[in-house]
């Protein structure tokens, strides 16, 4: 494909169903571009991503931060580690559907349970397969992620005036409050903590230290880094208010990632995380729970063109000069002029200068914008869940 200005900025070329098709992805613009079913059948309305990592798709499709979103993978080669019961971020998948540029690569890994495509299916997922998933990218890259619908049917008769009026009618995730469908109903503990090799995952027996996760769409991977770190966890749904987070008698609290508008999600979240902050309890935010955060501080938060999302993003901590390569899924951000004075900005984007971390003057207060129990090869950002222990710790000293 070249890569003329003119290639670059023109909208996925439109294919015709008599290809063979078995699937079709339309755009809310009219775009209409088919290839081959993957998964289960049927069809899913969401907003179209783009995702840039090279490893970890079972993980993304479970992240529940995709909740209303359907994944274009960048990476050609999914499906080449098979899946599995250990990779998954939480027991539903949210995501809504997935595009992939080859046919799902056989599994090739000893830790392989079954094929993705068998997986895809238990799961309800649908795809399609044989898209031109770079053009795809810099559409959505030049004019913004739109709004989609896959419809995967084995027939290959599809309706495309249906499929685009469902795509153009569907509101789109600004304005739209995700976290309540993800996230927890009742509160539970967590003691699992991080996988290694050769023995899955372990467990946290001796706690010294009680932290309640306020779950708006939370990784399991996180939970089990807070469990890692020495502490009993306590998982509270996203509508917890400050004196039921507060009655759990904490030593510290963590508002996790998740899905949507946080501005929509905030309504309910803000007045909670502004009565924690008044107790004066550590407070560690990250993705969503960052987003909220910085609502509760006085910010103002607004939607991106593409947002970030990938494994290899880079990141400036602006108070220690290093990069740190992280692994990212959001597309609303923070507008940094927006946040008063008494917030520091701590990280910015090296890709796009956007606010990606911040602390609070003389408050045991922090959050990111990114993931950092994401592990995206190096485990750059694992030092913040270390600050957040040193800031229980501390706290506790002084009580």
């Amino acid at each position: 494909m070249s890569d003329s200005p003119e290639t670059a900025t023109a909208p996925p070329a439109q294919s015709h169903p008599d290809q063979g098709a078995s699937a079709v992805l339309v755009l809310g613009d009219g775009t209409c571009i088919h290839g081959h079913g993957i998964g289960a059948t049927g069809r899913t309305v969401g907003e179209v991503c783009f995702n840039t990592s090279m490893t970890g798709y079972q993980e993304i499709l479970t992240d529940p931060s995709y909740a209303g979103q359907i994944i274009n993978f960048t990476f050609p080669h999914i499906g080449n580690v098979g899946a599995n019961d250990e990779d998954i971020e939480t027991t539903t998948p949210a995501a809504r559907g997935l595009v992939l540029r080859q046919d799902i690569t056989d599994p090739a890994n000893w830790r392989s349970l079954r094929h993705l495509d068998a997986w895809l299916k238990s799961q309800n997922l649908i795809g399609i397969a044989g898209i031109d998933t770079r053009r795809l990218t810099r559409h959505i890259r030049d004019a913004g992620a739109p709004t989609g619908v896959i419809c995967h049917d084995e027939s290959g008769a599809f309706d495309l005036d249906a499929l685009r009026a469902a795509a153009e009618g569907w509101p789109g995730l600004e304005g739209m409050d995700l976290a309540k469908e993800v996230s927890c109903t009742q509160t539970y503990t967590w003691n699992q903590t991080r996988w290694t090799l050769g023995e899955g995952y372990g467990t946290q027996h001796s706690p010294v230290r009680h932290v309640v996760a306020v779950d708006f769409g939370i990784k399991r991977n996180i939970l089990r880094c807070l469990a890692a770190a020495g502490c009993r966890v306590t998982v509270v749904p996203a509508t917890a208010t400050a004196e039921e987070i507060l009655g759990h008698d904490p030593d510290g609290v963590f508002l996790s990632n998740g899905p949507g508008d946080p501005a929509a999600t905030g309504q309910y979240a803000i007045a909670a995380i502004q009565g924690v902050l008044e107790a004066g309890l550590p407070l560690f935010g990250i993705c969503l729970g960052h987003q909220i955060l910085c609502l509760a501080l006085g910010g103002r938060s607004e939607k991106m063109h593409m947002g970030h999302r990938g494994a290899n993003q880079p990141v400036k901590d602006l108070e220690t000069g290093k990069v740190e390569i992280t692994s990212q899924n959001h597309g609303f951000v923070i507008r940094a002029d927006s946040l008063p004075g008494n917030v520091v900005l701590t990280h910015q984007s090296l890709f796009d200068g956007s606010l990606e971390g911040i602390r609070v003057k003389e408050r045991p207060v922090f959050s990111v914008q990114y993931h950092p129990e994401a592990s995206p090869g190096p485990q750059d950002s694992h030092y913040l869940f270390d600050r957040f222990i040193r800031m229980i710790d501390d706290h506790a000293q002084k009580d």
